[in-house]
């Protein structure tokens, strides 16, 4: 493990612990089933005016887990997302919405415990400060819904030096036809 990846983890694991400490990560839940999918079903994701729907909305479609997440900007706990180690070929698209996030190609093993991935498909993703736990980062959110997907580092691998760290809870996998 380099040096970068090494000083990369220990980031995590601290922003991991403040989070637990804080409460915004939601211990009782179970890592699977972490996502709820099911308000997706039958539906034209294209057509629904998601940045609309209020947060009864969302708790009433989401898994506890996933409204504190995406909802909320929690953070799950590292090592525990089902998409971790997902080298599955296809897409991982916003639980929220069905939106197409990453190509699974653009995704690469951090050693951080949440699936990581060096670019993200066209304008899907927006990116905005965050100064919480006193300290500048950047969020990065679904364009489409304005979920939380987690967070962009400079420590990535080429060709974009970026790091999307994304909690695992904010994808669906769509598997490559």
């Amino acid at each position: 493990m380099s040096t970068l990846q090494q000083l990369a983890l220990a980031v995590a694991l601290i922003i991991a612990a403040v989070a637990t400490f804080s409460g915004l990560i939601h211990p009782g839940v179970a890592a699977t089933p972490e996502s709820n999918a099911t308000h997706l079903e039958g539906i034209d994701t294209d057509t629904v005016e998601w940045t609309l729907k209020d947060e009864a909305y969302w708790k009433e479609v989401m898994t506890p887990l996933q409204y504190k997440v995406c909802r909320q900007a929690g953070t799950e706990r590292a090592f525990t997302g089902s998409h971790n180690d997902n080298k599955s070929p296809g897409v991982f698209a916003c639980s929220s919405c069905g939106q197409p996030l990453f190509q699974a190609d653009a995704k690469f093993d951090s050693g951080t415990g949440w699936p990581s991935f060096h670019s993200f498909i066209d304008d899907k993703v927006s990116e905005k400060a965050d100064y919480a736990f006193g300290m500048m980062r950047t969020e990065v959110n679904c364009s489409r819904c304005d979920a939380h997907l987690g967070h962009v580092f400079d420590d990535g691998p080429r060709p974009t030096g970026k790091r999307y760290c994304i909690n695992s809870v904010c994808l669906l996998h769509q598997p490559a036809e």
